[in-house]
């Protein structure tokens, strides 16, 4: 495991989950999930941060070392993310950037087409590009075209904890996507996660289900074990399924012996 790396862009991390900075009933746990979860990427939704604000900003709980990924939340069109993006880069917070665009109020469902339209522009911009989407193929490919660092489906709609209801539209992009796919969204127990990586996604991004949690401290730690446990699982080469029982030891020449 030693060189099993997840690269995104030109950066390689050790840690294949990814947090978020969201729904936490106080912002000053959050460098306590960090250190706990063992991430070294974490997101946060730029209508969120205000650097001139004199109290408390969301910003000055982020650890230093992780790299971060503000995202755009709140856009309704390629425009408004992109627009998002420069901010987020004239601001200080670099030049890695969620996209996402959403302009259903009811289920919060990523526009894939507009999403592609903001990942060509920002991506010609030298912005390494990691774009939020549905599951599907199509959209993942273009987003490949358009120049995106990771591709990031949804596992169920955003905020929901209902866990892995995309499963085989996201297997299909992992075998077919050879840039990283990172399950986003609808994760909600650590067991799903795992599930997730055994299948070979290559990265998760978990918020609410760590950020709503009793303990999100301790759920982040729970998360950070199951995503190194499907890793590893997917990576030792799971056995293959069979419909009809098979004995783990002979049945035969045992109990006959000797008569």
């Amino acid at each position: 495991m030693i060189d099993d790396v997840l690269e995104i862009g030109k950066v390689k991390f050790k840690s294949r989950l990814l947090i978020g900075t969201g729904k936490y009933a106080d912002d000053s746990i959050i460098p306590a999930v960090c250190d706990s979860s063992e991430s070294q990427i974490i997101t946060v939704a730029m209508r969120r941060v205000d650097f001139n604000a004199t109290t408390e900003n969301v910003m000055d709980f982020i650890p230093k070392n992780m790299q971060l990924l503000p995202n755009t939340s709140g856009a309704r069109t390629a425009e408004e993310a992109v627009r998002i993006a420069r901010l987020a880069k004239a601001a200080g917070c670099g030049d890695w950037i969620k996209i996402e665009v959403i302009s259903d109020n009811k289920y919060l469902l990523p526009d894939g087409y507009e999403t592609i339209k903001a990942t060509e522009i920002l991506a010609k911009e030298g912005f390494t590009v990691l774009p939020y989407v549905n599951a599907d193929l199509y959209i993942a490919r273009a987003l490949v075209d358009a120049g995106a660092a990771a591709v990031m489906p949804l596992g169920s709609p955003i905020g929901t904890n209902r866990g892995l209801k995309t499963r085989e539209m996201t297997r299909i992009l992992i075998e077919e996507i050879k840039l990283p796919i990172i399950v986003d969204a609808g994760i909600g127990r650590p067991s799903e996660a795992c599930e997730a990586m055994e299948m070979g996604a290559d990265a998760c991004l978990v918020n609410t289900a760590i950020a709503t949690a009793n303990d999100p401290v301790k759920m982040a730690k729970a998360f950070s074990n199951a995503v190194k446990a499907g890793r590893e699982a997917y990576l030792s080469g799971p056995g293959a399924k069979s419909n009809l029982a098979q004995a783990s030891s002979p049945l035969t020449g045992f109990l006959t012996e000797g008569q």
